[in-house]
């Protein structure tokens, strides 16, 4: 049996399937006294679905959320728990909850997050970018001027950057991406886990293209993962990516070589054959181009 304390719950929710809700966040939602919801009406199925009898709700959303902060903290202060959940995943992550938490922290009522389901983290695990150092950078500006220039003042950025999209706007976005990054690596994740999940690997170049050759493009919310800045990429290869090189290469082609070292580290078979070519073995003959 959970024990649910005098205090604020933060609850992620499924972004797709419903399955992806966790033991303790049910047990957490069937058990605090009320529940903030970004919006109660499409809250109340997964409410209904995971078991929860007459929910208390609270309407918690981006127009009411610093008055509603006050009426919640009294809730708290007077013995009662309260759960936060947003539409789908994690709160606060672009969704209602920062002023919430920041007025529970300063009067010294408890938070205790939950760990769950978060779009951003779920498309980053699939995308064959660099996740040990990331950027999340949110929803992109509507505007063309404020995009090009958000855009552009993160060419340089040398974390993977996650940005959300709206499935209407998404074009126009693919050929901004497209001036600003040339061929910068690129990865859109859409529907993730539901029924037409659908991942595009492309680069910035070829993204418009290649979604405005998927008729069900503009359905479902969306997930960008684009490449890092890297300034001298072929000297960028780590030591021991370089010593099992010198390892294999008297023992299979340079094509070889680059191809399983690439696996093992994690690193682009190109980059490392352009490393091979100049660093390790001269007479090479640079024609391999596969990975681009």
């Amino acid at each position: 049996m959970f024990e649910i304390k005098k205090a604020l719950y933060i609850v992620p929710t499924p972004i797709g399937n419903m399955d992806d809700i966790t033991v303790r966040a049910c047990e957490v939602l069937k058990l605090v006294d009320y529940i903030c919801a970004e919006d109660t009406r499409h809250s109340l199925p997964l409410l209904e679905g995971i078991g929860v009898s007459s929910p208390k709700l609270i309407s918690y959303h981006d127009h009411n959320e610093t008055e509603k902060a006050e009426k919640i903290i009294s809730i708290i202060k007077d013995g009662y728990s309260v759960a936060l959940i947003s539409d789908a995943g994690t709160p606060m992550v672009s969704d209602p909850g920062y002023h919430l938490v920041s007025a529970c922290v300063k009067d010294n009522i408890p938070v205790f997050p939950l760990p769950g389901a978060c779009a951003a983290i779920t498309a980053l695990c699939a995308s064959g970018m660099p996740s040990d150092r990331f950027s999340f950078e949110g929803f992109l500006p509507v505007k063309e001027k404020m995009l090009r220039d958000r855009l552009t003042s993160l060419v340089k950025e040398p974390r993977t950057m996650i940005f959300y999209e709206a499935p209407r706007r998404v074009l126009d976005t693919a050929k901004i991406l497209a001036e600003v990054f040339g061929d910068r690596e690129v990865m859109i994740a859409r529907e993730l886990t539901k029924t037409f999940e659908t991942k595009y690997y492309t680069t910035c170049s070829k993204l418009y293209d290649v979604l405005n050759s998927d008729p069900n493009v503009q359905k479902g919310e969306m997930v960008i993962i684009l490449a890092p800045y890297r300034e001298k990429e072929i000297n960028d290869v780590p030591d021991e990516a370089v010593k099992m090189m010198n390892l294999l290469k008297g023992e299979l082609s340079p094509k070889k070589v680059c191809e399983i070292v690439a696996k093992i580290y994690g690193l682009r078979k190109n980059q490392l054959y352009k490393y091979f070519l100049e660093q390790i073995h001269e007479g090479a003959s640079e024609e391999y181009v596969d990975d681009e």
